[in-house]
C-alpha cells in the first residue's frame, strides 16, 4: 500500500520514486517506501461524511487530482475547490486561488435518499478534477472543475482567467487537461457529460492561452458521435500527435485533431481513463483497473503518408538494451516483451515468397538471418538458407534461419540479441540445435536489412548495455571476452552434436543392412561394439537415475555457466573448454578411425 484509498490517485516525486504523494477524498498523504510510513498533512482535516458539500469549506471528490511540478519536484498542487500549494511534501499549504468550480447551490445536497443517506465525498460536485502545469513555462497553470469551468493562471497563482469554451455545454466533467509540450499558449482539454446522457466527445484545442477554443471532435473526422472523451494527450516527441482516450478504446491523430482513426493494436474495448508517453512507449489506464502498454512508439513518431502509400517500408528501430528477463505468461501476471530489439516494418501486400531480415555488425558481418514468411507459405524443415554456402562436417555450420509469419500492414518482429544456435542438419529434413538461440550479441552499432526478390532496405540500430549492469563495474571488455568464449563453445558444441548425428546415421544405416541381408553379423558387430563405446563416451547413458553426464553433457554444463548473465567468463570456464575440447578433438579421432572401417 503506497498510500491513499480505494482509488486514491498516486503520484511518484519526480526523480525520487521513494516518495510517493497520494489522496483520498482529500486526506493527502506522503508515502515513503523506505520506511513504509505515509505521512498525512490533510488539507482543512475536516471530516467530511455525512455533511452537505455547501457547508463545507473545502470540497475534495474521491480522486482529487495531485500535480507535481515538472519544474521543481518539491513542488506539489492539490485540488479541492481551491488550488492548494506545497513545496515540503504536503507540511505547509498555500491557498492560491479563488474558487476555480462552478458552484450552483441546486447541485450542492446530501445524495443517496430516499434509499440511504450516502455522502461520502465520492459525490462532491463542484471541485478541481484536473490540474496541470505547463512543462514550457512554469508560472502557466491549468485547471478544470468536475462541473465545467477552465481556469488558466500565467502568474503562479496571483491571477486567474476563467477560459472556458464558449460552446461548451455547462455542468461538464473536465476530465483531463494537457499543456503543449511543443508550443507555450497551447494546451488541449478532455471533457464529457455522459452521465448528463450526453455521449458527445468534447476534446478542445487553443493556442493562446484559452482566449479561443477550436472543437477537434465534431464527432465526422475519425472519432465518432457516441464515443466520450476521457483524455487526450499529446507526444513529447512528435508535434501535433495526439491520443484520445474514450469509453470505447484509443484514438490517435497526426495532424493535431484535424482527424482521428481508432489505435487497437490489441487492446481490450474498454474504457481509457488516463495516457502517458514514458520514454516512447504509450502507457494506458483502463476502466477495469488494468494497465496497458504499447511499447515502442518510433512507428508512429516516423508514419507519413508517404510511407502509408509505399509498398514496403523498414523502419528505424529504436535503440535497444541488453536486458535479461522473461516475459510474464497467464492471466496472473504483467504479459512483459519480449526482451531484444524490436523491429517494424510495413507491406502493402505478403510477397510470394520468403524475406530475409538480416542484422549485420560494425563489420558488416552477418549476426543473424530470418526468413519472414505468409501463413500460406513456409520453408520446408530442416532446409538450408540459399544464400549460405555449404560447410565440412568439421567446421561451423550456419544455422537454419529462424521464421516469423508476415502479414499485410503493420509487422513488428523482436530480435533477442543473439547469435543463431548451431544447427545439425538430421534425416527426414528435421534439425538437432545445439545451443539454443545462441550467444548475447555486444553492445555496438548494427544495421538491419529487410530484402526480397530485387529490392532491399536498410537502417541502423544501437544496442546498448545495460545501464545498471555498467554501473556494477562491468565492461565492455568483459563482455567481448565473454562472447570470445561462448562462440568457442557454441563451436565447440556444434562439432559434438554434429558429431553424434554421423553416429546415429551410422547406427541406422548398419541397422538397415543388415534387415536387408546385406551386411552379416559377422561385420556389423565389431563395428558396433566400437560405435558403442565411442558413443557412450560422447552421450549420457539414460539407463537408471543419474547416470553419469558424458562429453555432451559437460559442454553444455559449461555454456549454461557463462551464459545467464553479464560478466567476464573468469579463468575457469575457459579453461575447462580447454580441456573438453581436448576430449572431444581425441574422441573424433577414434570416430573418423571407425568411419574408414565402414565400407558403405
Amino acid at each position: 500500500m503506497i498510500g491513499g484509498c480505494e482509488t486514491g490517485p498516486a503520484v511518484p516525486m519526480v526523480g525520487n520514486h521513494n516518495i510517493v504523494f497520494s489522496n483520498c477524498k482529500g486526506r493527502f498523504g506522503t508515502y515513503n517506501k523506505i520506511t513504509g510510513q505515509e505521512q498525512s498533512y490533510w488539507v482543512g482535516g475536516q471530516y467530511m461524511y455525512g455533511r452537505n458539500p455547501a457547508d463545507l469549506e473545502y470540497r475534495f471528490q474521491r480522486v482529487a487530482p495531485i500535480e507535481v511540478s515538472p519544474h521543481d519536484p518539491n513542488e506539489v498542487f492539490h485540488g479541492s475547490q481551491y488550488l492548494h500549494r506545497s513545496v515540503n511534501g504536503g507540511q505547509t499549504w498555500v491557498t492560491i486561488s479563488p474558487d476555480l468550480t462552478a458552484f450552483k447551490p441546486e447541485f450542492q445536497m446530501a445524495s443517496g435518499r430516499p434509499i440511504t443517506r450516502d455522502i461520502t465525498g465520492e459525490e462532491h460536485y463542484s471541485t478541481i478534477y484536473s490540474i496541470e502545469v505547463s512543462p514550457l513555462e512554469r508560472s502557466v497553470i491549468w485547471t478544470g472543475a468536475n462541473d465545467g469551468p477552465v481556469h488558466v493562471t500565467r502568474s503562479r497563482g496571483e491571477q486567474w482567467t476563467d477560459v472556458t469554451p464558449s460552446d461548451m455545454p455547462p455542468n461538464g466533467r473536465v476530465d483531463a487537461i494537457q499543456a503543449s509540450h511543443h508550443q507555450a499558449g497551447t494546451a488541449y482539454i478532455a471533457m464529457h457529460r455522459r452521465l448528463l446522457d450526453d455521449w458527445h466527445p468534447y476534446i478542445y484545442k487553443t493556442e493562446d492561452y484559452g482566449e479561443s477554443w477550436e472543437l477537434l471532435t465534431p464527432g465526422d473526422n475519425g472519432l465518432p458521435d457516441g464515443y466520450p472523451t476521457r483524455v487526450v494527450r499529446e507526444d513529447p516527441h512528435r508535434e501535433g500527435l495526439l491520443y484520445a482516450g474514450t469509453d470505447w478504446g484509443l484514438f490517435v491523430s497526426f495532424n493535431g485533431g484535424s482527424s482521428w482513426q481508432q489505435l487497437k493494436a490489441g487492446l481490450p474495448n474498454s474504457p481509457i481513463t488516463d495516457i502517458k508517453v514514458h520514454e516512447k512507449d504509450l502507457v494506458l489506464s483502463t476502466m477495469g483497473r488494468g494497465f496497458w502498454i504499447l511499447d515502442n512508439l518510433s512507428v508512429l513518431h516516423q508514419a507519413s503518408a508517404q510511407i502509408a502509400g509505399s509498398e514496403r517500408h523498414l523502419f528505424k528501430p529504436r535503440e535497444a538494451y541488453r536486458m535479461r528477463y522473461w516475459g510474464g505468461f497467464g492471466n496472473n501476471v504483467p504479459q512483459y516483451r519480449q526482451a531484444g530489439a524490436i523491429i517494424d516494418f510495413y507491406l502493402s501486400e505478403v510477397p510470394d515468397e520468403p524475406l530475409a531480415l538480416e542484422i549485420f555488425d560494425e563489420e558488416d558481418n552477418l549476426v543473424r538471418r530470418f526468413a519472414a514468411t505468409s501463413e500460406d507459405y513456409s520453408l520446408p524443415a530442416g532446409q538450408q538458407d540459399p544464400a549460405k554456402r555449404m560447410m565440412t562436417p568439421e567446421g561451423p555450420m550456419p544455422s537454419i534461419p529462424d521464421t516469423f509469419t508476415v502479414e499485410a500492414g503493420h509487422n513488428r518482429f523482436v530480435w533477442d540479441l543473439r547469435y543463431p544456435g548451431d544447427t545439425v542438419p538430421a534425416e527426414e529434413g528435421g534439425e538437432y540445435f545445439g545451443v539454443g538461440s545462441g550467444p548475447m550479441a555486444l553492445p555496438g552499432s548494427y544495421t538491419v536489412r529487410l530484402s526480397g526478390l530485387g529490392w532491399s532496405q536498410e537502417q541502423p540500430l544501437r544496442v546498448r548495455i545495460d545501464p545498471r549492469v555498467a554501473a556494477e563495474g562491468v565492461t565492455m571488455n568483459d563482455l567481448r571476452a565473454q562472447l570470445k568464449h561462448n562462440m568457442a563453445m557454441r563451436e565447440t558444441i556444434g562439432i559434438a552434436n554434429r558429431m553424434e548425428d554421423q553416429m546415429e546415421r551410422m547406427r541406422d544405416r548398419i541397422d538397415s543392412l543388415r534387415t536387408q541381408g546385406l551386411m552379416t553379423d559377422d561385420e556389423a558387430e565389431p563395428l558396433m561394439e566400437e560405435w558403442n563405446r565411442i558413443y557412450n563416451e560422447l552421450e549420457t547413458s539414460d539407463e537408471g537415475s543419474y547416470p553419469p553426464p558424458m562429453l555432451l553433457d559437460q559442454l553444455g554444463y559449461l555454456y549454461g555457466l557463462t551464459s545467464g548473465a553479464d560478466q567476464h567468463p573468469g579463468n575457469q570456464a575457459p579453461e575447462r573448454h580447454r580441456q573438453l575440447r581436448s576430449e572431444l578433438d581425441s574422441l573424433r579421432g577414434e570416430w573418423e578411425a571407425l568411419r574408414e572401417k565402414f565400407p558403405y
